[in-house]
């Protein structure tokens, strides 16, 4: 009786353990699969953790590891993978072609 007593209070106190809250961490972070990539965002006192969140979003979209994640997603063959990144410089020159004549019309 009082072995299953003892085993009882540890269980309870395992489980009070694992159900307790996690403290907040101050710092909101991602790593990428492999490590290389890493996106911090510093949380300010008493800067509401939707703000935090939206910079956290905004800084994943910028280091482009989610674009990477989702072309992983399926197999994707050198010949695809040559055709994606065509079209995408394609795409990528043209956005700056055209924000180069947007600053060459602003200065003049």
């Amino acid at each position: 009786m009082a072995r299953l007593t003892i085993l009882l209070v540890a269980l309870i106190a395992a489980m009070a353990t694992a159900f307790a809250p996690v403290p907040l961490s101050r710092t909101v972070s991602s790593t990428a699969l492999n490590g290389q990539t890493r996106v911090e965002v510093k949380v300010g006192e008493g800067e509401p953790i939707e703000s935090a969140l939206r910079r956290f979003k905004r800084e994943v979209n910028k280091s482009g590891h989610l674009m990477d994640l989702r072309h992983k997603r399926y197999f994707e063959n050198s010949q695809d993978r040559k055709k994606r990144k065509i079209v995408q410089a394609r795409i990528r020159k043209r956005l700056e072609r055209m924000q180069a004549r947007r600053l060459r019309q602003r200065r003049s």
